[in-house]
């Protein structure tokens, strides 16, 4: 997917959006310095580009009672793009798989897991990572503390990284 311009208008929406994405198109304006109806257009080209892939709610996974976040590094037996592909399959049912990509270095996929308690964890484990399709190793580490979560991407104009929202 080729970069998209963005101007300084698309930043500020683009920030103000991470921050809250409830926003009613009237607050957004407002907050972005635009009328509304140049901001309505400039979130719906955003959304058509696929900048703005959608809106979700940010919820606490401890209040979940998900209080074991761990990160597990897998290897799978061979290196063919068919086996690859069932392993991501595989994976994508996963509901307790929140996240999961392709890596490079000593493993071939980093998953992020979560789980209610360290038993359910080692059931979700033995039970159903390791039956996996390929699966020749895996190594998990837990999260100890959780200091920084994902909480918007950097958008800057013209390439240059700026902070996120939030």
């Amino acid at each position: 997917m080729p970069n998209v311009k963005l101007d300084a208008g698309d930043i500020r929406i683009l920030r103000a959006l991470q921050a809250d994405g409830r926003l009613t198109n009237q607050e957004l304006a407002e907050r972005v310095g635009m009328s509304t109806s140049p901001a309505w257009r400039r979130v719906r080209r955003l959304e058509q580009e696929g900048v703005i892939r959608g809106y979700q709610a940010v919820l606490d996974r401890r209040t979940l009672g998900l209080g074991v976040l761990a990160f597990v590094r897998v290897r799978i037996d061979s290196h063919s793009e068919s086996e690859a592909r069932r392993f991501e399959e595989e994976v994508l049912g996963l509901c307790e798989v929140i996240a999961c990509h392709s890596i490079a270095g000593e493993a071939d996929f980093l998953l992020q897991v979560v789980a209610a308690n360290l038993d359910a964890y080692a059931e979700f484990s033995m039970n159903v990572i390791r039956r996996l399709t390929g699966i020749k190793e895996m190594h998990t580490m837990f999260a100890l503390k959780e200091i920084k979560s994902l909480s918007g991407l950097p958008v800057a104009e013209q390439g240059v990284a700026a902070p996120a929202a939030g």
